[in-house]
């Protein structure tokens, strides 16, 4: 048998708990990505830093953040 997160007022809620804890996940994801988008900046504004356009935070951060928001929609739908 699977182990489902139940509650005795889950008729009465709009969302379940296990709703709330898949939003949970969906922001984590969100903020993980938001945190690997940051840095990149350079140690004077004379000098160009091409640290800023990484595969961390020009492709990895934005998938994360756009698969973050899917996933809360995801939780919000889920029955």
């Amino acid at each position: 048998m699977l182990n489902t997160i139940t509650d005795k007022n889950d008729d009465k809620m709009a969302l379940a708990k296990k709703n709330y804890l898949l939003l949970l996940v969906g922001f984590a994801l969100v903020v993980l990505g938001l945190v690997l988008m940051t840095g990149g900046k350079s140690a004077s504004p004379e000098e160009f830093n091409y640290a800023m356009f990484s595969f961390r935070r020009i492709t990895l951060a934005p998938i994360l953040i756009v698969a973050g928001f899917v996933f809360e929609i995801y939780a919000i739908l889920k029955k």
